[in-house]
């Protein structure tokens, strides 16, 4: 059956740089406890995905601080968030991952509406659409409507990766192989850390290097905003493809949230409907030496 579709689409704002910079954050806490800390950002609408926890590459102290400097009232988790592939692989569950856990959960029991539309990665999740579970929904997708009345269409994206639906196997060799770029980066940081150098990601290096990637990332970023067309929404709101980005493709607002390996970003919605890529890699420094902190006033 055809589906109906937006008969005439409002005009969309300009929209923003996709990676800006909140406000500076406090300093750290003697606390080990973080239910005092007061959030420095106040938003309407937080979505994250590809975390990625059980992976070696997860940044989970960065997430866990932004965790804590944010306040929503609803927060998506927008698939990949537990890499159940790597963890049938080689079990890798530091302290730091059940921390994000805990925190995710906390807030659910804080008030915050937490939905959870899980991804390839964390497939597993996919049987238990409809429940919910310590107060996160679990959904397959999901329409949030925007304080300005725009309605969003929120999926993981997977379904639009045609190497993840035709060629499974070839989808477990890109894995394998990003995970070793991931290790080749960790060394490369330690080196251009020593030289006071910024932070290098070389597995975005080589997407925006390699045609094809590069074709890829804009081949996935059209379906999809074709699919929320055909759905009769103004835009969209996916993970997968570990790029943070925003933009208005053939009238359709596409959102892409990024990732916490790799760029740690978040996308918001502030109180007013307006929406906005975070970029939490800055502050990669400031939760490192927020958890040296923590830790030792513990130990004394």
């Amino acid at each position: 059956m055809r589906r109906d579709l937006l008969p005439e689409l409002p005009e969309l704002p300009q929209m923003p740089q996709p990676l800006v910079h909140p406000c500076a954050l406090p300093p750290a806490t003697a606390e080990a406890s973080d239910d005092d800390h007061q959030p420095v950002l106040k938003l309407r609408t937080v979505w994250i995905s590809d975390v990625h926890l059980g992976t070696p590459g997860c940044q989970a102290d960065a997430l866990l601080h932004f965790l804590r400097s944010v306040q929503c009232e609803t927060l998506f988790l927008v698939g990949d968030i537990i890499d159940g592939w790597q963890l049938r692989r080689q079990w890798h569950w530091p302290q730091a991952h059940n921390d994000v856990v805990q925190k995710l959960l906390r807030k659910a029991r804080k008030g915050t509406r937490v939905i959870f539309v899980p991804g390839n990665h964390d497939e597993f999740a996919r049987k238990y659409l409809g429940h919910n579970f310590g107060g996160v929904d679990v959904v397959e997708d999901h329409i949030h409507t925007t304080a300005d009345g725009r309605k969003l269409w929120v999926t993981h994206g997977d379904l639009f990766d045609s190497v993840v639906q035709c060629a499974r196997w070839l989808a477990l060799v890109g894995d394998w192989a990003y995970e070793l770029t991931l290790k080749v980066n960790q060394h490369v940081n330690s080196w251009r850390a020593r030289l006071n150098l910024p932070y290098f990601s070389l597995s975005s290096y080589l997407k925006f290097k390699v045609k094809r990637a590069v074709s890829y990332i804009s081949d996935f970023e059209v379906a999809v905003a074709q699919e929320a067309r055909a759905r009769g929404v103004h835009g969209v709101v996916c993970g997968h493809i570990h790029h943070a980005e925003m933009r208005n493709i053939n009238g359709i607002l596409y959102c892409n949230d990024g990732d916490w390996v790799e760029s740690l970003t978040a996308l918001v919605e502030h109180a007013d409907g307006r929406l906005e890529i975070l970029d939490w890699s800055g502050r990669a420094g400031q939760a490192a030496t927020h958890s040296m902190a923590l830790a030792r006033s513990v130990a004394t």
